[in-house]
């Protein structure tokens, strides 16, 4: 225990670290000179988060594949995918909803400062939306090759693959043992791999927090302190509401769970990377008392399905554009795009700054102007920071509750 502790303090200091660092680069340097510091610095952040993305894909795949093998038969996988299925839709929905009554108590869209846009990064978003479409969307979902999507860490697909690759290898029975085996001792293999790589963490944290500082620098809350304000008092609620249903069906074990998952919130907080804690998430629910076979089948499905924090943005952030622009929606209007939102926002967590794309599409959608978008992209990486964190709140949470209703949570 001392050790992780220990990691969680060198994650806190770095984090300190890299705001102050970043705060001086940006008073004391010019323009060009933080962005040649920044883009550095990142270097950091990108040395952890492809350290990590390496563990990712093999790790996926043999967990979940074994965790299948585990579960017995397709009636078990059924029942605990259903239990998964209705945990994620319900948060995904009170996220929404929730993200929808803040933005029309708050209005934050009327706080937004027009003259601070950023209109090179919409139009970067803009190119990216112009390939969302059902094709796309479909693409995405259904792997043409595993050897692709292992390649790309594409996980919705690699947990499609897995999940054939398992349902076949249970269906065998006896004669696929064997190679149950083997990718059981390689998923334990890669968990100790996991020790070695969270080394990185305090430079990946540093790395991250200063280059944003550097180069935005503290005046950005002076524009958009309110937006990030009332967004936060969202995430705020959505945690109190979350850990309110958790604590109904966890009980007493929710302070447990809450301190075993502190070092992957801090590390997905600061790198605003789902995908950075990944294989600790899962290290840690199954020290938790989660049974590895539910922690592989569940984990990975809510990585693509359960993303509470982004659901809750992508309301909040479309209805903020169009108050900005003096666009006024009504209540069937806002929760058409509810409905829509639901369904477009499935699937796509490979997709970097996914939130962004979907919001751009939305409001391409409800006639919103989508260089819209450039009004909330400076204050982004910093609700970003709690929208991802918020993510593995829900993902730890939904993988615990399941494991609750499975009879399969040990004390």
């Amino acid at each position: 225990m001392k050790r992780v502790n220990s990691l969680t303090f060198y994650i806190l200091i770095a984090m300190v670290i890299g705001i102050v660092t970043g705060y001086i680069l940006h008073e004391n340097a010019s323009p060009d000179l933080q962005a040649i510091y920044a883009n550095n610095l990142k270097l950091l952040t990108t040395i952890f988060l492809r350290l990590v993305k390496m563990i990712i894909a093999p790790l996926v795949f043999c967990t979940l594949v074994v965790g299948i093998a585990k579960l017995g038969d397709l009636k078990s996988v059924g029942r605990v995918g259903g239990k998964a299925l209705l945990w994620f839709v319900s948060a995904s929905l009170f996220s929404l909803l929730l993200g929808l009554l803040l933005v029309n108590i708050f209005h934050p869209g009327s706080v937004i400062d027009l003259s601070v846009a950023d209109s090179f990064g919409a139009k970067e978003l803009i190119g990216k939306t112009q390939e969302f479409s059902l094709s796309r969307f479909v693409e995405h979902v259904f792997p043409e090759s595993i050897f692709d999507a292992l390649a790309k860490n594409e996980i919705l697909q690699i947990v499609i693959f897995s999940i054939f690759f398992g349902v076949a290898t249970t269906s065998i029975g006896d004669y696929a043992k064997p190679l149950v085996k083997i990718l059981e001792a390689a998923s334990h293999i890669i968990l100790k791999m996991v020790n070695y790589v969270m080394k990185f963490a305090p430079l990946g944290v540093f790395g991250a927090l200063a280059a944003v500082i550097g180069t935005k620098g503290l005046k950005v809350f002076e524009f958009y302190g309110y937006y990030l304000f009332y967004f936060v008092i969202g995430i705020m609620l959505l945690w109190i509401a979350l850990i309110s249903v958790g604590f109904l069906i966890l009980r007493n074990r929710i302070p447990q769970l809450l301190k075993r998952i502190t070092q992957p919130l801090l590390i997905a907080f600061s790198t605003t990377s789902s995908e950075a804690v990944f294989p600790k998430l899962t290290e840690e629910l199954e020290r938790f008392g989660c049974k590895d076979k539910v922690v592989a089948f569940v984990l990975p499905l809510g990585y693509s399905f359960n993303l509470d924090g982004s659901m809750m943005y992508m309301t909040f952030a479309s209805i903020a554009i169009a108050q900005a622009y003096g666009i006024h929606m009504d209540l069937g209007t806002q929760f058409t795009m509810l409905l829509v939102l639901m369904l477009t926002s499935k699937g796509i967590a490979g997709v970097p700054r996914a939130s962004l794309v979907v919001v751009t599409a939305t409001c391409a959608m409800f006639k919103i102007p989508p260089e819209g978008i450039a009004l909330i992209l400076p204050i982004d990486h910093f609700c970003d920071m709690f929208r991802t964190g918020t993510n593995v709140l829900g993902n730890a949470l939904a993988t615990s509750v399941v494991s609750k209703w499975e009879n399969s949570l040990e004390q």
